[in-house]
């Protein structure tokens, strides 16, 4: 009979380094149902490991106290997800993160057969990641300390500054962090602007935890928010344009970060705000389906223009 034996291991380890866990935690981890779930615990049972279930609608899993093994050698799977993992940390370009990336390098391999160590290291010298910076990476400490905010749901205070360069201190109460090329952002509700706000990382110039604590709303989806905000951001030119096609097919060209898309009677309402309607205007004549400017009326004229070029590089010959 063929028994899973790396998920079985995977949830000792796991249930090792957690105080307890769900039935429902554990199969989203191992990509299996809760059924399955409770009959790798039966295999650990039997194997006298003191695995205690709490009883419920879904059940919790925990190790009984006090109870250890030896770390259990890297599989080869698991040495190269954290040497990607790793070498991504090193790519975000975190202010303290080079000697602690090279420090967790170097013990991984110190504990590696020489025959998996030599495949880790052939990744890391040959693996290179592209990371875009756009602009100055945050410090560690803000994204440690927003993080176990949003983990534990306790209030953060905040010493930030504004594009403008403005410095205020604010009370927020911390929903998610997200990293998007270039840029890390916490979402939040601001208790000195009392309404959601969206923070670059790198502006936060202090961050503590607070005693108080919040109820983070139920289904709450921070990539799409910061999505949404940074599609919105205020800009020279509001921008409406219906696009004649399905709302499917248009989330299939148009990137929640250059706009919004909204189901409308008669096609898509994409929105969006921009600096340059020269870029728009090549932008929508790259579509693959007809749309109709609302506003402003300037995009037309720019299209009109593109048009106008476009007609004249095609009628050229040699």
């Amino acid at each position: 009979m063929y028994f899973p034996t790396t998920r079985v291991l995977t949830i000792l380890e796991l249930l090792q380094s957690r105080q307890q866990l769900s039935g429902p935690e554990l199969a989203e981890r191992l990509e299996v149902n809760t059924r399955t779930v409770r009959r790798y615990i039966t295999m650990l049972q039997d194997l006298g490991i003191p695995v205690e279930a709490e009883r419920g609608r879904h059940g919790s899993y925990r190790l009984r106290p006090g109870f250890k093994l030896p770390p259990l050698m890297f599989t080869e799977d698991e040495a190269l997800a954290l040497t990607l993992g790793l070498l991504a940390a090193r790519g975000l370009g975190l202010t303290a993160a080079a000697p602690a990336v090279e420090g967790a390098l170097a013990k991984i391999e110190r504990v590696l057969p020489l025959v998996l160590r030599e495949r880790v290291q052939a990744v890391q010298e040959a693996l290179i990641l592209d990371f875009t910076h756009s602009g100055p990476a945050p410090r560690t400490g803000v994204v440690v300390t927003l993080c176990a905010a949003a983990q534990q749901c306790r209030r953060a205070w905040l010493r930030y500054s504004s594009w403008q360069s403005e410095i205020t201190e604010r009370a927020v109460d911390i929903y998610g962090i997200v990293y998007r090329p270039g840029f890390w952002y916490a979402v939040g509700y601001c208790h000195l602007r009392t309404d959601l706000r969206v923070f670059r990382l790198d502006r936060i110039l202090q961050a503590e935890l607070q005693d108080e604590t919040f109820i983070r709303p139920p289904d709450f989806d921070s990539l799409d928010y910061v999505k949404r905000s940074l599609a919105n951001v205020p800009d020279t030119w509001a921008v409406e344009v219906l696009l004649e096609t399905t709302l499917e097919e248009a989330r299939r060209y148009v990137s929640p970060v250059i706009a919004t898309l909204d189901q409308a009677p008669d096609g898509v309402m994409l929105r969006c705000s921009a600096g340059s309607l020269e870029w728009i205007a090549r932008f929508l004549t790259g579509l693959e389906y007809s749309f109709i400017v609302l506003k402003p009326p300037e995009l037309r004229v720019e299209l009109q223009k593109q048009a106008a070029r476009l007609a004249e590089m095609a009628a050229r010959t040699r």
